[in-house]
């Protein structure tokens, strides 16, 4: 036999015969199912399949339909039910209640079959609308939500193939990135409900902006010329000079690339652009909290919160890090020099909250040893 997919329609009513009428008027079009109590009903509802509409008597024994209606309404399987009121009662305040109640219509008894069949008819076409339209929203933000997936994806696969190109001419590691960048997470963290800070860092979005920009801050070193960048030795006060200019070329790249996307970039993000972070923390990483450092002699809070935790994280992780023209220092002399440049190099809040993440320091650093 074939399967009947018609709307299924549940009557309830303790009057057996106006149960008769309704099934008489509906069954030509409909599934129809009687229940003679709100009990009934609600059994038949938990237990069976989901009513298409509910055509619901008001004046019941035991439960009212009102107390039904109101019942259905609080949970959320059976909230989207449409109910239309078939009742005597014709008072406009009768009709409000069971309005208020989460009905969407009242018929009036004794039923009119030409009204009656035209509301039933009328509601059931609005639900599966409704049910289509929600549907089709709910596979728009599936969509919405995988084509950000793989905007997301595809910015984090440019961001670390741009910072591994820089990173690789300077003789560093990708592991280098990945240690500072949990340094500035972690840090970001820590400081999100500090003042100074917490305008920008209480909040989690802006927090996995800055993790994910800090692999950008030496991208400006793709421009150096090699004789400077992979020098072995220490550099002349002349190349130190030429050096320097990292931090700008990788600001303006940046910028240029923020401008030029600017549109587009709205479009997507709808708010704070990675780039915008990226910017400041390649162009500032090298600002000193006294004003001495490059390339804009920046101090105190002028420089951008992200430039002041990258550059503690950055400063931290060279220390550690053996060089061509250094070896590796040990985590406890690192620490000596940042604590020593708290307030003159470095934002003292942020070195403050850098000793008391050490613990989480090593295990960074341990985690992502080279």
């Amino acid at each position: 036999m074939a399967q009947d997919n018609r709307p299924l329609i549940l009557i309830v009513d303790d009057e057996p015969l106006n149960i008769g009428i309704l099934m008489e008027l509906l069954t030509a079009e409909y599934r129809v199912f009687p229940a003679k109590s709100g009990h009934d009903a609600l059994n038949m509802i938990n237990n069976g399949p989901k009513p298409d509409l509910i055509l619901l008597d008001v004046m019941m024994p035991d439960m009212d339909g009102i107390e039904i209606c109101k019942l259905l309404k609080s949970r959320p399987l059976t909230s989207d039910i449409p109910v239309i009121f078939v009742s005597a009662k014709d008072d406009e305040s009768d009709e409000s209640e069971g309005f208020k109640a989460g009905a969407v219509d009242y018929i009036n008894k004794p039923v009119s079959a030409v009204i009656t069949r035209a509301r039933v008819a009328t509601h059931i076409k609005l639900a599966h609308a409704q049910k289509a339209l929600q549907q089709q929203n709910n596979c728009l933000e599936v969509a919405v939500w995988q084509r950000t997936r793989e905007l997301q994806l595809t910015q984090d696969i440019t961001t670390l193939a741009m910072a591994s190109l820089a990173e690789t001419r300077d003789n560093e590691t990708g592991n280098h990135i990945r240690r500072t960048q949990n340094y500035v997470r972690i840090l970001a963290e820590k400081l999100r409900h500090t003042k100074g800070f917490s305008h920008l860092l209480d909040n989690d979005h802006v927090i996995d902006l800055l993790y994910k920009s800090a692999p950008l801050h030496d991208i400006g070193k793709v421009g150096i010329a090699d004789h400077i960048l992979l020098k072995p030795g220490k550099l002349s006060d002349d190349e130190f000079v030429i050096m320097k200019q990292h931090a700008e070329l990788g600001g303006q790249a940046i910028e240029k690339a923020e401008h030029e996307l600017e549109d587009e970039i709205q479009s997507i993000m709808g708010g704070e652009s990675f780039l915008r972070f990226a910017r400041e923390i390649a162009r500032y990483h090298h600002e000193k909290w006294d004003g001495s450092g490059y390339p804009e002699g920046l101090s105190g809070d002028d420089i951008p919160v992200s430039a002041r935790l990258m550059a503690v994280a950055d400063v931290y992780d060279a220390l550690i890090s053996k060089r061509v023209y250094k070896p590796a220092f040990s985590h406890t002399k690192a620490m000596q020099i940042i604590i020593e440049g708290r307030g003159s190099h470095f934002d003292p809040r942020v070195v403050d909250a850098f000793i008391e993440l050490e613990p989480e320091v090593t295990h960074i650093a341990e985690t992502y040893t080279d």
